[in-house]
């Protein structure tokens, strides 16, 4: 294989295919659409997931348990791990992890766990701590910071009550 082969064939910038503009072109008469049917006609679309009026796939496997998309992302940590990855002395937080890679899919909470031994005193920032977790940081020396996690949103406590609907109405 020479290496002018590699990019043979690939064009970087590709006239759009003309369609309809006669036979001598290649995409003429039925400008590939075929002969008859749905798809030849003009303004036809297909929807997503459609079978051709078969049950949809989406629609026969069966559904079980419950997702809760808008629950929290929570990213572990084990102490072994910051044994492994953190010098003595050390400040460990969400961003210093990210960057060196130990956590790398995105989360809400960080929470650091007990798992692994820890021999020095690390400065650890996370969102929450287990109960060996704590115990194992401050035995070797190092402090627990708590981060604060997001806000929780406030409810609309606008909605007055049936009771003092009912009081108001008899004063009137």
């Amino acid at each position: 294989m020479n290496l002018s082969d590699v990019h043979r064939g690939v064009t970087r910038h590709r006239k759009p295919k003309r369609v309809g503009r006669g036979v001598g072109s290649g995409h003429g008469r039925t400008a590939g659409r075929g002969h008859k049917g749905q798809a030849s006609r003009s303004g036809w679309s297909l929807r997503m997931g459609f079978e051709g009026g078969q049950m949809p796939l989406i629609r026969r496997i069966p559904k079980r348990g419950f997702h809760n998309r808008f629950a929290d992302v929570v990213a572990n940590v084990n102490v072994g791990v910051l044994e492994k990855y953190f010098e003595p002395g050390e400040e460990v937080n969400p961003t210093v992890l990210r960057e060196r890679g130990i956590v790398k899919e995105n989360h809400d909470i960080l929470k650091v766990l007990g798992d692994g031994e820890l021999t020095k005193p690390l400065k650890v920032a996370a969102h929450r701590f287990s109960a060996s977790a704590k115990e194992k940081i401050t035995k070797a020396g190092g402090q627990v910071i708590l981060l604060p996690g997001k806000k929780p949103v406030p409810k609309n406590k606008s909605k007055k009550t049936k009771a003092s609907r009912t009081v108001g109405a008899a004063k009137a």
